[in-house]
């Protein structure tokens, strides 16, 4: 067996564990994430670490009070960065009021759940949001 049969394989054996545990939704955002980076001169910019250790990062666009792009770097697991991925999703097209609306529960349901241990990683999300939100704040109004 060469390195890459093996690498494939201990890659299925990790994929199929975490089938077991997580949602297709949570697996799909984590191992593809969606707007991964960092928007340079964002209109706002959020960063915090959670109670786990891991970082996350949101940095929005807004134009016409409507948040038109928005990226997310995280260090963190998989969860994490599922959690960010998705929320740069629901947050597209939205208004900073609408925006501010999500919650970790609307996270958590978008993901189609997460067994109660990462739980905390949708809070960490949506305060991360949160801080970007208040960085645009403090810039434009």
């Amino acid at each position: 067996m060469d390195l890459d049969e093996l690498a494939e394989g201990l890659e299925s054996m990790i994929l199929e564990d975490a089938k077991k545990v997580f949602s297709e939704t949570v697996i799909e955002y984590a191992y593809n994430p969606r707007n991964v980076g960092v928007i340079n001169n964002a209109d706002g910019v959020g960063k915090l670490t959670g109670t786990c250790g891991d970082t996350v990062q949101i940095s929005i666009r807004v134009e016409n009070s409507k948040i038109t792009k928005s990226m997310f770097i995280s260090d963190g697991c998989g969860t994490s960065i599922a959690c960010g991925s998705m929320l740069t999703e629901m947050i597209k097209d939205k208004t900073i009021e609408e925006a501010l609306m999500i919650n970790s529960n609307d996270l958590l349901r978008s993901l189609d759940g997460l067994p109660e241990e990462y739980v905390h990683c949708t809070v960490l999300a949506v305060n991360v949001l949160q801080a970007a939100i208040d960085d645009y704040k403090k810039k434009f109004t």
